[in-house]
């Protein structure tokens, strides 16, 4: 914000923000961490049989990989903290843009327990005498207010400056995309992330299902990604060593590029070990080993989708650092067997500023068009 002229910081009329969703963070009702957030990627396998006795079957939260696991876990930390929120850091940082951390957007908090269709905390969570740690759940799109005083003077906007519920940031980057009937998005970031949209909604471990502009938008997101590629390559290499590739010529490798043990999306596995060896001599035929994995966890991702009833797609569109490896995107249209257009200038931040400004121009109290105004506060 602070590289803005001042000029056009007296023109922003509305803010949005997206997050990886599923970083989780304890606060106190001020905001102040009560200690360490959580990664996304961090699986909690000793809290799985709670949370599949707190929430509905089939709930994207019944899961060791989900932030209701999570959750708990950061619970049985800090226990003699006294009174805390549970907070995704999308969600915190929108409590730090209005002085107010009561607010959550519903689709950060899906794997938390949020059940999108019934509008209401899945199965027995609203019960639990720590359901005040819950947020209130409000639509992506939804007028929140004006910045609050601290955040005003902190990044020099106007007082009547909006705070708009965001989404996820592959949700964000879906908003930029605008993509057509029969298309799929992936993003090709520190992790993989795959959308879509769909008729009806689905659910099973490691989906995610959101309501955005109206229409589901189904998917899931592996662990891996692109920061797996940097645990062995500069961005120099990859850039030389790409070019070295023959993306029509498998390179014979069956490699599974995880960062660590333990997978979301396709499989829901915490126990999942990665696989990267053995390393061939060459580095380019490592980096292609490495591409063709991430591919082949693409694929069946996307087989996974259609086989819980998402619809078939014809393209894909790629966003992301990683759009911008033409023998990747090869590569990836060999396994897929579609056809996949790169387009790595589209950016998350781009998608939340079309929200903000679908926000903006609409009546106050409203949500994005279509998009069900959901206020839900839980049970203490």
């Amino acid at each position: 914000m602070a590289s803005l002229e001042p000029g056009l910081r007296r023109q922003i009329g509305a803010i949005s923000l997206d997050g990886t969703s599923g970083t989780l963070l304890r606060c106190d009702p001020l905001g102040s961490p009560l200690g360490d957030a959580l990664p996304y990627h961090q699986a909690c396998p000793e809290q799985l049989a709670a949370c599949t006795a707190l929430v509905a079957p089939g709930s994207p939260a019944a899961s060791a990989s989900g932030s209701l696991a999570r959750a708990l876990e950061l619970r049985q930390r800090q226990h003699s903290l006294g009174l805390g929120l549970l907070r995704h850091q999308a969600d915190w940082l929108m409590g730090w843009l209005l002085g107010d951390w009561r607010w959550g957007e519903e689709g950060n908090n899906l794997k938390l327990g949020w059940d999108l269709i019934e509008g209401r905390w899945s199965g027995t969570l609203s019960r639990q005498t720590w359901a005040h740690e819950l947020p209130e759940v409000v639509a992506s799109g939804t007028r929140l207010g004006s910045l609050g005083a601290g955040a005003r003077a902190e990044l020099d906007l106007e007082p009547g400056c909006l705070v708009v519920a965001g989404t996820t940031d592959a949700n964000a980057a879906v908003l930029a995309a605008d993509p057509q009937p029969g298309d799929g998005i992936t993003v090709l970031g520190t992790t993989l992330v795959l959308k879509q949209f769909s008729p009806a909604p689905i659910q099973g471990p490691g989906i995610s299902c959101h309501r955005l502009g109206g229409h589901w938008l189904v998917g899931g997101a592996s662990n891996a990604g692109g920061g797996v590629l940097r645990q062995f390559f500069t961005d120099r290499d990859l850039e030389q060593l790409s070019r070295q590739i023959n993306p029509d010529q498998p390179s014979g490798l069956q490699l599974r590029p995880l960062p660590r043990r333990g997978e979301r999306f396709p499989i829901d596995d915490p126990d999942l070990e990665p696989l990267l060896g053995p390393r061939p001599v060459s580095d380019a035929l490592f980096l292609q080993g490495l591409l063709e994995g991430l591919a082949a966890i693409e694929r069946d991702g996307w087989q996974r989708l259609q086989a819980l009833g998402a619809p078939p797609i014809g393209r894909v569109i790629s966003l992301g650092g990683g759009a911008r490896n033409p023998q990747w995107r090869r590569i990836r249209e060999r396994f897929l067997g579609m056809p996949v257009a790169n387009r790595p200038n589209l950016s998350a931040a781009a998608g939340m500023a079309r929200l903000a400004l679908r926000a903006l121009q609409q009546e106050p109290g409203a949500t994005m068009a279509n998009e069900p105004k959901a206020l839900a506060a839980p049970t203490p």
